[in-house]
């Protein structure tokens, strides 16, 4: 008896160790969106950012919310939408800066 709760006791040490290394990377990778959005809201350029790539990763997060809503993880739907919110932002702000310049 002592033995299985123990092993449960690992277990779930190591469910909640892979939850902190999650919401750490969703962090480190939402976050990193901030820097080029406000780049982009202050000084308008938008030149040196690919349309393709960034339609191409807005369609790559937005599998990640669907994925997580499959696997009901709270960590990925929140980061991801998060991410993808952020994303759009820069597209929104790349494709009125190229309308402008063409």
């Amino acid at each position: 008896m002592a033995l299985a709760l123990a092993a449960a006791a690992d277990v779930e040490e190591r469910r909640l160790l892979t939850t902190i290394i999650g919401v750490l990377a969703s962090i480190c990778t939402t976050v990193s969106y901030i820097p080029q959005l406000k780049k982009a809201w202050l000084s308008g350029q938008t030149d040196d950012l690919s349309l393709r790539m960034l339609s191409c990763l807005a369609v790559g997060i937005a599998l990640w919310v669907l994925y997580g809503i499959g696997q009901s993880d709270l960590v990925i739907i929140g980061s991801n939408s998060i991410s993808l919110a952020f994303l759009c932002a820069i597209i929104v702000l790349k494709l009125r800066r190229d309308r402008r310049t063409h």
